[in-house]
C-alpha cells in the first residue's frame, strides 16, 4: 500500500459540499488516513473567478500512480466536472500531490505535483496534517498565506 496526498478544490456550485463529496468518494479507492480542515482560498493562476474551497487528504491506496490518476478523474466526472479552461473555475479538482517518495514524469502525470511548493492553498492544509510540510508552508510569502483562511461556513 502507498500513501498519497491528494489536493481537492472547488469554486462552483456549493464548493464546500463538493469538497466533502470528493473526500467521501476517495474511500472507494483507498483509506482516508487524514484530512485537513476546509480552507477558503483566493484563485491561483487565473484570478478573475470565485474563491475556492480547498482541502488535502492522506490516502492509503493499492493503486499505482497512473491508476490513481485515472480513478481521480473518474471521481471528478461523477461529481460533475467537465473539461474547461486551465486554472479556470471548476466544480471539483483532484490532484495527486505526492505518492510515497516516488517521482513520476509522464505526459499525463508529474509527481510530486510541479507547483506543490508554490501554492499556499495546498501547503496550508498539507502542513495541517503532516508536520514535514510546515517549513515549506512557512517559507511562503506572507501575502500568499493571507489568501488562505480556514473555512468558516456551515459545520462540517
Amino acid at each position: 500500500m502507498a500513501l498519497a496526498y491528494v489536493g481537492i478544490g472547488s469554486n462552483l456550485g456549493d464548493p464546500a459540499a463538493r469538497v466533502r463529496d470528493a473526500i467521501a468518494a476517495l474511500a472507494s479507492i483507498g483509506s482516508v488516513r487524514a484530512r485537513s480542515s476546509l480552507y477558503r482560498s483566493v484563485p491561483w493562476g487565473r484570478t478573475d473567478q470565485p474563491a475556492f474551497i480547498n482541502a488535502v487528504v492522506r490516502l492509503e491506496t493499492g493503486l499505482a500512480p497512473a491508476a490513481l490518476l485515472d480513478e481521480l478523474k473518474a471521481i471528478e466526472a461523477r461529481l460533475g466536472r467537465t473539461p474547461g479552461e486551465r486554472w479556470g473555475p471548476r466544480v471539483i479538482d483532484l490532484d495527486i500531490l505526492t505518492y510515497d517518495d516516488e517521482r513520476v514524469e509522464s505526459a499525463a502525470l508529474r509527481v510530486p505535483h510541479p507547483h506543490l511548493y508554490e501554492r499556499a492553498f495546498v501547503l496550508v492544509p498539507l502542513a495541517e496534517i503532516d508536520d514535514a510540510y510546515r517549513p515549506a508552508r512557512d517559507a511562503l510569502q506572507a501575502s500568499s498565506l493571507e489568501g488562505v483562511t480556514r473555512y468558516a461556513g456551515p459545520a462540517e
